[in-house]
């Protein structure tokens, strides 16, 4: 992952705001977006801050015309972002499946909440399914980072951009309600730390030199739709390279936990505690979602004796963990759902009912 660009003085921010300020600091030529808690901040603040600043700042009538508001903008060239949260999301699947097909690049942020339904603002974890699995129809993918910080939450708007016009396809930052109203330090991106040029595919009218660009994701003919589809898988193939993760005292550990976003900054205390009471715990966070880290959870599978999923969903992740660990080792799950955040004592519990032998 290639987050080497400058960044500026620590500031305190909440995680929405320091995504909406990153968006700015990089270059995003447009905003389309539509109000939900608990992402509607990262609207107020471009709509207070982006005009001066050169962005076009529009909130739409609703998710379906802001998505599609992204997909113009896209095919023009500019360098677009829309957010929303969970239910907002939901409503932006065909949308998002046009603009893989015509291999656009944007950048899209999920501001998790509790589900299904309209469900509640608290924070969750329950669209990785549809983050990672696409969740529109067709075969396509979104390239997935998964932040549990509000730095990450910046950086992660830089990378987002990066990898969107890199292979010509939607990112998704796949954040929750929890880390985006929390307040950290944060180093923002300088200015302009992400080159721009206007790409060659771009819709900006006929010019001399050139037949004129067509952007469309309606192909009639079979053979030319598979042909597109090849392309496509061949491009996620190439994105594999792109998959990260991070490792805590993994080592030695004879259990190893599982768990991306904010579930993963309560894991990394679950470790903590465990070592104190004798156990060798570790934790893996994954970073992409998609690319996913499968080639980081193997190898350990060949030194730990089990593994440890959490989750705030009814399990969801724990498949791909089961995927990539092969049977080689036991794969149980933790979860919480409904806008509920485990505490490191209850996963502790769990750790605990694993690892240490019942009196007889």
């Amino acid at each position: 992952m290639k987050l080497d660009f400058p960044r500026s003085e620590p500031t305190l921010m909440k995680g929405n705001e320091a995504m909406a300020e990153a968006a700015l600091r990089v270059g995003m030529d447009g905003y389309f977006g539509y109000p939900i808690t608990p992402q509607s901040e990262v609207l107020e603040y471009l709509m207070i801050h982006g005009p001066k600043r050169g962005s076009v700042i529009l909130q739409a009538e609703s998710e379906v015309a802001a998505i599609n508001m992204v997909y113009g903008a896209a095919g023009a060239g500019a360098r677009v972002m829309i957010t929303s949260s969970s239910p907002g999301i939901s409503l932006m699947q065909e949308g998002l499946s046009y603009i893989a097909s015509a291999q656009l690049p944007c950048l899209v942020a999920n501001v998790q909440r509790g589900g299904p339904g309209l469900g509640t603002i608290q924070p969750a974890q329950s669209d990785y399914f549809q983050a990672v699995k696409g969740g529109g129809h067709g075969d396509y993918r979104l390239i997935v980072l998964a932040p549990s910080s509000v730095q990450e939450m910046s950086d992660f708007v830089v990378e987002g951009f990066r990898l969107a016009e890199e292979y010509r396809n939607p990112v998704m930052i796949l954040t929750d309600g929890a880390l985006g109203q929390m307040m950290e330090s944060v180093q923002l991106p300088e200015q302009g730390c992400l080159a721009k040029h206007v790409p060659s595919w771009a819709t900006r009218g006929k010019a001399p030199d050139r037949e004129r660009n067509i952007i469309t994701s309606l192909f009639i003919q079979p053979e030319k739709m598979e042909q597109i589809n090849l392309e496509l898988q061949a491009k996620y193939q190439r994105a594999q390279k792109e998959a990260a993760a991070e490792t805590f005292r993994t080592d030695d550990a004879e259990i190893v936990l599982v768990a991306f976003g904010l579930a993963s900054r309560i894991c990394q205390k679950v470790v903590d505690l465990a070592r104190e009471r004798g156990i060798a715990a570790g934790l893996i966070r994954p970073i992409t979602l998609f690319p996913y880290p499968t080639d980081v959870i193997a190898a350990i599978a060949e030194r730990t004796q089990r593994f440890l999923v959490v989750e705030m969903n009814a399990g969801q992740m724990v498949e791909d963990v089961r995927l990539a660990v092969n049977g080689k080792r036991p794969v149980d799950f933790k979860g919480r759902m409904g806008g509920i955040i485990p505490t490191p004592e209850e996963i502790l519990v769990e750790v605990e009912r694993l690892m240490v032998p019942a009196e007889v």
